[in-house]
């Protein structure tokens, strides 16, 4: 495997604007092969064009992460949520289509719950339904307009911490199977999956070849090697399924532990993480060239 391999923006700033467009050479330098944006708010001083220049310039290619909310929702009862989340969506193809992104990723179904202040709560059995036949005609109405953008949609399977709509492989390979379009797949994250899934390299084999986009987070999302991910099973059972997407890094967690610290909100880094990440690097690289290999 010669997967290329991504970094998240948000390693290094967040919000990203107009300011931090010189990082992209920086992350090329560490080695990284494409980074992955948020998408930027309409009101966000980030433009487009600059910034699709910046990051042909750096020599990276770019996906797009979207940042659903609890006011735009594709899954959501309320009709008015529902619009206001497919609008979102379509924005973001948009953005995809202007910054040459071949990605948008994330939980494109909406229903944030506890870091959008909603709590959990029952569901009764239709409402459950519901949600699932809303999602299936969000993509399906989607998916052609992400085929027109030179996209593919993938579709983010998150920890019950953090939705109930999916929060398994399996829930997600049901509505990309519904859909059955080939710009809409699915975007394995290995932090969610050591969660929900009895086994990693199971899950990626059950979902074959719908994996479009694949993160590769640790347990703790620190840096790739400091947890107890099975990286080399799980880099042979992407290439059991024939993965040749990206393999991109999202490590948001900081060497800090102070008691009353919030270790699930994203915090800057206040230090220079350069070292850590291109050991991360090689690592993910030296797993996947090994991963066809048997003793």
């Amino acid at each position: 495997m010669n997967n290329p391999v991504g970094i998240i923006s948000m390693q290094f700033a967040r919000p990203f604007t107009r300011q931090h467009l010189p990082l992209f050479a920086h992350m090329k330098s560490l080695g990284f092969d494409l980074v992955e944006l948020l998408v930027p708010e309409p009101e966000d001083d980030l433009d487009l064009a600059a910034t699709r220049a910046a990051i042909e310039t750096a020599g990276l290619t770019v996906a797009l992460a979207a940042r659903v909310n609890a006011s735009r929702s594709v899954s959501d009862a309320d009709p008015v949520i529902r619009k206001a989340g497919l609008d979102y969506l379509k924005y973001a193809l948009e953005v995809a289509q202007a910054l040459g992104a071949g990605f948008l990723g994330g939980p494109l179904y909406g229903a944030p719950m506890v870091f959008a202040g909603r709590a959990p709560a029952p569901v009764a059995e239709d409402e459950m339904r519901a949600r699932g036949e809303r999602t299936i005609e969000a993509m399906a109405s989607l998916a052609p307009l992400a085929q027109s953008a030179g996209c593919k949609l993938a579709l983010e399977p998150l920890n019950r911490y953090e939705t109930d709509v999916i929060s398994t492989v399996s829930q997600a390979i049901s509505v990309i199977d519904a859909v059955n379009h080939p710009a809409l797949g699915l975007l394995f994250d290995t932090f969610h999956a050591n969660i929900e899934e009895g086994s990693i390299p199971d899950a990626i084999r059950m979902a074959g070849n719908r994996i479009v986009y694949f993160q590769a987070n640790e347990n703790h999302r620190g840096f790739p090697g400091t947890g107890h991910i099975d990286w080399a099973e799980t880099m042979r059972a992407l290439a059991a399924v024939g993965y040749d997407g990206p393999l991109t890094l999202e490590p948001f967690r900081r060497n800090d532990d102070r008691i009353g610290l919030p270790i699930a909100q994203w915090r800057a880094p206040h230090d220079d993480e350069s070292e850590k990440l291109k050991h991360a690097i090689a690592l993910i690289r030296a797993m996947a060239s090994m991963a066809e290999y048997r003793r």
